[in-house]
């Protein structure tokens, strides 16, 4: 299905199909956030890099998603120190905290034209024990500096135009964009600083040779290079042993009103700012610089293909905002998007010059484009400090039952959520 994102981005940059073999230094495999962002900051570095997609850059999550640059991850950060030590977690903290600057900069720096908003993230709870939980975690942000509010129901209320919540926090440091013109805009960025990107062009094959690496496509031409980045998330296939078995492949469902009319229309989030839910199975929604109003969440496992298959979105819109007349939707989409087993982005490096890094687990924008300028700045230096951890990659137990998976997580989620079970 058609996505806002598709119709309304700038037009795509020329990335035409592999049509010759070639050597470089990096080879990266996989055109959304993760890879371009790695291609940019390495062709920036001098390095000679290649960037091959099978589809075309942007096609799959990071042309897809909410559109949300929320520089967090799913693990507060005192919970992030228990779980790796203080040495090892503020880095990382540090790093995602400064991932929102990161973005926003490229899109000055590049003259990016994505409909760039910052005016932070409110995450909101039904609960008021829920809210005492968010309340923690913006005192955690807030003792690393953060700007943050804490948010009664009556806050809520007045920036959100909706009396169904108890309350949440408000983080300062993010916003929103319209993903897939920021997806493009690192495209031309990469290409003018001289990274060459081809879509079209699936890769089949990966062997060592003396080299280092040999990366084949379709068309049967090969890119040899000494280093190679797997960067492909949640379109993961049996490329490198394992990778795809690493991640739970799961669809974010998209919704987006015609734009908004009228006074009521205007008291829904009047200041601009994304929301989304503190439940397990969270919803998440926002404005767009049209004014239509766009709700997401999680979705069945298969590919939608019909509106129906929207109705639990759609429905959920109508119960927050009763104000709204009957809703008339322009738009319904999804995206695949990488969920790990510890909720946490994935480097691994299971041979010499190779790299796997996927698992944004629906954060991807700050996410992966900080991910990216991480990775750039050790591919060139390997005593280069690297904030994210590195692991050893491992397949989820019986990845083959991934729908029973999913679908009896959301079936055990959706209960906790309904009894508020923390």
């Amino acid at each position: 299905m058609p996505s806002l994102w598709a119709a309304t981005a700038p037009p795509a940059r020329v990335t035409p199909p592999l049509r010759e073999s070639g050597q470089y230094d990096v080879v990266i495999v996989g055109a959304g956030y993760t890879g371009l962002s790695t291609a940019l900051h390495l062709a920036e570095r001098g390095v000679s890099v290649c960037v091959l997609e099978a589809r075309e850059p942007g096609w799959g999550a990071s042309g897809r998603n909410g559109g949300q640059v929320n520089p967090t991850l799913k693990h507060d950060p005192d919970e992030l120190v228990r779980l790796y030590g203080a040495v090892v977690a503020e880095p990382l903290i540090d790093t995602v905290s400064r991932s929102a600057d990161l973005v926003f900069d490229l899109i000055d720096r590049h003259g990016i034209e994505c409909a760039a908003v910052r005016k932070g993230w409110m995450q909101v709870s039904y609960s008021h024990k829920g809210v005492a939980g968010l309340h923690a975690r913006a005192a955690q942000w807030e003792r690393r500096g953060v700007p943050v509010q804490r948010l009664d129901a009556a806050e809520v209320a007045t920036r959100m135009g909706s009396q169904a919540f108890a309350g949440g926090w408000l983080d300062g440091r993010a916003g929103a964009i319209q993903p897939l013109a920021y997806a493009r805009g690192l495209v031309r960025a990469a290409q003018a600083a001289g990274a060459s990107i081809h879509g079209q062009s699936p890769v089949i094959g990966l062997q060592p040779v003396a080299s280092g690496w040999q990366v084949q496509t379709a068309s049967g031409h090969t890119v040899n290079a000494a280093q190679v980045v797997l960067a492909t998330n949640g379109y993961s296939d049996g490329l490198w042993p394992g990778m795809a078995q690493s991640v739970l492949a799961a669809n974010s469902f998209i919704v987006a009103t015609r734009p908004l009319q009228g006074a009521a229309a205007q008291s829904i989030l009047p200041g601009q700012e994304t929301v989304s839910t503190a439940q397990r199975l969270l919803l998440y929604f926002r404005k767009d610089s049209h004014g239509r109003l766009l709700m997401g969440g999680r979705g069945t496992f298969a590919d939608p293909d019909a509106p129906q298959d929207f109705a639990h979105l759609e429905r959920s819109l109508a119960l927050l905002f009763p104000q709204l007349d009957k809703l008339e939707f322009e738009y319904r989409w999804a995206g695949r998007i990488a969920i790990t087993r510890d909720f946490m982005p994935h480097v691994h490096q299971p041979a010499p010059g190779l790299t796997l890094a996927l698992g944004c687990n629906g954060r991807g924008i700050a996410l992966c484009t900080s991910l990216g300028q991480q990775l750039a700045a050790s591919l060139c230096d390997s005593q280069a400090d690297f904030a994210y951890p590195v692991s050893p990659l491992q397949k989820l137990p019986m990845h083959g039952l991934q729908r029973f998976y999913i679908g009896a997580g959301v079936a055990w989620y959706s209960l906790l959520d309904r009894l508020n079970v923390s």
